[in-house]
């Protein structure tokens, strides 16, 4: 996550950015570009976790004992080891008036953070979800002109009702999930957020507690030409430098509705070609969904 944000404080201690921010910290602006550092945008998710009353889940897997095993099936891309074991997954609309999923998540066959800080305490599943096309925005400002030191971030989580309005209907349809007949004879009771956290505000507090970003931070030196745009999308240069160009997550105007892996990929390839002078290829006629207007028949 360090990379996506870096280079917008490397600009500004050097100059680059937004004359009054650097003024308050003692950096002279060389090119006053006011949409340098702003326009944060990442995605963030939850855990729905739930106890698993039959012993199917990967939570057996994790005893010490096994792992040397699980590692020597591994080399031979076999056993548990040879799959990230997210079999599951997909697209959501959060609610009918949606014209496109605007949710995203991942089903895992046991219940575990990823970060390994709360071990796994028995058989369960979780359910992990987050809106994908959050319109809350932050920023990213440099606290002095030492390019060592790390800058400010502000992410603006759920600082806006729509925000706010997705994340309360993405628990609704995470538990809605879980709660059909075919979950019945292995669901022995959410564990987290728990039936205890019922109601919006509840939910946005448990919310604003558990969450845990996707590590997709992006947009702060967006393409475009109008005066909070920081990157010429004909050519990737830094608007008013010469010899600057910026490709990576952060030129996206908005953040992608998914993973962003992809879309950096796509997002380089279409700058080299640009820097190379290659005749661009044809665009694309791929069918978009949306919803009650184009429902293509994937």
């Amino acid at each position: 996550m360090r990379r996506r944000h870096q280079h917008a404080a490397t600009a500004a201690t050097s100059g680059i950015g937004p004359a009054a921010v650097l003024a308050e910290v003692g950096v002279e602006a060389v090119v006053d570009l006011p949409g340098v550092g702003e326009n944060l945008q990442d995605h963030l998710e939850v855990y729905v976790q739930y106890a698993c009353t039959q012993p199917v889940s990967m939570a057996s897997h994790l005893a010490h004992w096994r792992k040397p095993w699980i590692g020597l099936q591994w080399l031979f891309r076999r056993g548990p080891g040879a799959s990230n074991h997210f079999e599951a997954g997909g697209f959501l609309r959060s609610n009918d008036d949606v014209p496109w999923p605007n949710l995203m998540f991942h089903f895992l066959p046991i219940a575990i953070r990823y970060d390994g800080s709360v071990p796994s305490a028995g058989h369960g599943y979780q359910f992990h979800i987050g809106p994908m096309f959050s319109n809350s925005r932050g920023w990213v400002r440099i606290q002095s002109d030492d390019p060592f030191q790390k800058p400010k971030l502000l992410f603006n989580y759920l600082s806006t009702p729509e925000d706010r309005r997705e994340w309360a209907e993405a628990i609704e349809v995470a538990r809605n999930i879980m709660g059909q007949p075919a979950f019945a004879p292995f669901n022995g009771g959410e564990i987290s957020p728990g039936p205890d956290v019922a109601g919006d505000e509840a939910v946005l507090d448990w919310v604003r507690r558990d969450a845990e970003t996707a590590l997709h931070p992006s947009c702060t030196a967006r393409m475009g030409t109008d005066e909070m745009a920081v990157v010429d999308p004909t050519s990737m240069r830094v608007h008013g430098v010469d010899g600057l160009r910026v490709v990576d997550a952060s030129v996206m105007p908005t953040l992608t509705n998914g993973n962003i892996y992809a879309p950096v990929m796509m997002a380089a390839e279409k700058s080299a070609d640009l820097i190379l002078g290659n005749t661009p290829l044809a665009a694309s006629d791929a069918p978009q969904y949306r919803h009650g207007v184009s429902e293509p028949d994937w």
